[in-house]
């Protein structure tokens, strides 16, 4: 099986808890910055590329969250590692025993109850409001929705709304419901046989230009780019075989 030297994760408008179980020291670049990857790190609510510079072998543990519990567990919310990599073990110290407690268990689900174990331990709660907001925000369904109807489905004024997406993800609800076709595109491209000008209308998008455009503001690429080069995992490019 071939190796790589550098993986792309284009955004995928996700907060992931990563620890870090690689023997070598990887580097990651996101929006122009470097980053040596630590054993435990924040990464989200991320709406810029990653890359990453992989070395021969490499071992990670994610797990995905919903943007309204990080300002439980972090007392921040999550704009505050929106496009950023941070080391969660200098935010919160028990995450450097726990990142200990995960690295002596080979298996997966092992590993899961361990990390359950910790979260539990938290007694992090969501208001049943916030959890609609979370639900919309890493939902793959394709309606399209204006402010207002999305307002209403989740039963905040479009103002407290935009509020509350900024919290969760640095941008306001007009940024997010176009971000959400951004993604909607990119399933497409990944999962079937449209044309582009087809995955474009599906996706909501005006015109042609108006979707390359935002597909490159995101991706730092265009939709046919992307296209050309994606691999078998949804979202991640690998360049440079060995």
């Amino acid at each position: 099986m071939p190796s790589f030297e550098k993986e792309i994760i284009i955004p995928r408008g996700i907060v992931e808890i990563i620890f870090n179980f690689s023997e070598t020291v990887i580097y990651s670049t996101l929006n122009g910055k470097q980053y040596k990857l630590p054993r435990c790190m924040i990464t989200g609510y991320t709406t810029s590329p990653v890359e990453i510079q992989l070395p021969p072998k490499q071992l990670f543990f994610g797990v995905r969250f919903y943007p309204s519990a990080i300002k439980q567990l972090f007392a921040a919310p999550s704009l505050e590692f929106s496009n950023l990599i941070i080391d969660l073990s200098l935010i919160n110290h028990s995450l450097d025993s726990l990142w200990h407690q995960l690295i002596e268990h080979t298996d997966f689900y092992a590993r899961m109850a361990a990390f359950s174990k910790w979260t539990q331990d938290k007694g992090v709660t969501i208001h049943p409001r916030e959890t609609l907001l979370d639900d919309f925000l890493y939902s793959t369904d394709h309606k399209e929705l204006s402010v207002s109807e999305l307002a209403s489905s989740v039963c905040y004024s479009p103002r407290h709304l935009s509020r509350k997406l900024f919290d969760l993800t640095g941008m306001n609800t007009e940024e997010v419901l176009l971000y959400k076709k951004f993604l909607r595109s990119c399933n497409f491209i990944h999962s079937s046989a449209l044309s582009l000008t087809t995955i474009a209308h599906r996706s909501g998008f005006a015109d042609q230009a108006h979707f390359t455009k935002t597909f490159k503001a995101f991706a730092a690429m265009t939709p046919r780019e992307y296209k050309r080069q994606k691999s078998d995992l949804s979202g991640h490019i690998y360049q440079n075989v060995r």
